[in-house]
């Protein structure tokens, strides 16, 4: 529970006034290995500050975000909320998240009246072992706790269980293919808030999305010299989603090269319901004395 209420406590943003233009509001960040901002974080972040310049009957239905900073987990992040366009069916914000005066991530988000028309989905893959069969990432990491990163992974607040196990550390013969699937869900249960709900979404969508890159090329987050950063990230709600049932993130690569890499993956909930989609492109460094070969998907 101690890491539900950290959660809520940072999506809980504080109103510090308007300027001509804008909507101001601060929020804090939660602890996180080496003094960086999770970027998830900030994503959710601002689509909280974007939400409460909205209409209620207006969910969120999809963000693009540039991080372009490291943000300081000491420091408060300031949101600046542009009130683009307020149409019939959608409203449109720009939102800025900055810190020491200097923008660490900028972001465009879209809100729609909810509507009725023709619907379509993405099937959920089919035979995939059910979640509580599958080792939580918290009893995977229990022997190397002491290591910062490893701590970190196990105060997160969602139950992650990857489907083809996780890529944290270093194997030889771990299969090298671009696509993975991972269960999460909030490790305790949150308020019945829709929106809520979707800017935890976009929180808990910065965790595992790289990581089809790091398996096509071999490597692991622990292959000495990586570098990896969030660069951009997209996210699209097509339903009604609850993080704190069960999730399924079918997660692919389609291209890397110039040590970036693109990712995108379908969200699921239990039921088969497809209820968003997310894509990143991220910095992905893997070392030459790695001696990992090219890839292909």
């Amino acid at each position: 529970m101690e890491r539900i209420r950290l959660l809520l406590e940072t999506l809980s943003l504080a109103e510090t006034g308007a300027r001509t233009s804008e909507d101001i509001f601060t929020g804090p960040s939660h602890p996180m290995p080496y003094g960086r901002v999770f970027g998830g974080q900030v994503m959710a972040q601002a689509v909280v500050a974007a939400q409460r310049t909205v209409d209620p009957e207006r969910p969120v239905h999809s963000v693009h975000g540039y991080f372009v900073r490291p943000g300081d987990v000491e420091l408060p992040i300031t949101f600046s909320v542009e009130r683009i366009h307020d149409g019939r069916s959608f409203s449109t914000r720009r939102v800025q998240a900055y810190q020491s005066g200097l923008p660490i991530m900028s972001m465009i988000s879209s809100f729609q009246v909810v509507d009725d028309g023709p619907s379509s989905q993405r099937a959920m893959p089919e035979g995939l072992p059910e979640p509580e069969s599958l080792p939580s990432d918290d009893t995977l990491l229990a022997p190397f706790s002491e290591h910062p990163q490893a701590r970190a992974v196990i105060a997160r607040p969602f139950d992650i269980r990857h489907v083809e196990g996780p890529v944290y550390l270093p194997d030889p013969s771990r299969p090298r293919h671009g696509e993975q699937h991972v269960w999460l869900r909030a490790k305790d249960r949150l308020p019945d808030d829709d929106a809520l709900h979707r800017a935890a979404l976009a929180y808990l969508s910065d965790y595992a999305i790289l990581e089809p890159i790091v398996r096509m090329h071999g490597a692991a987050w622990a292959t000495p010299g990586l570098r990896a950063a969030s660069l951009d990230h997209a996210v699209w709600w097509h339903r009604p989603v609850r993080v704190d049932e069960w999730l399924l993130l079918q997660l692919e690569t389609t291209s890397s090269g110039g040590g970036r890499g693109l990712a995108q993956g379908y969200v699921f909930s239990a039921d088969g319901t497809h209820v968003a989609t997310i894509a990143q492109e991220g910095m992905v460094r893997v070392p030459e004395a790695a001696g990992v070969p090219e890839g292909r998907a």
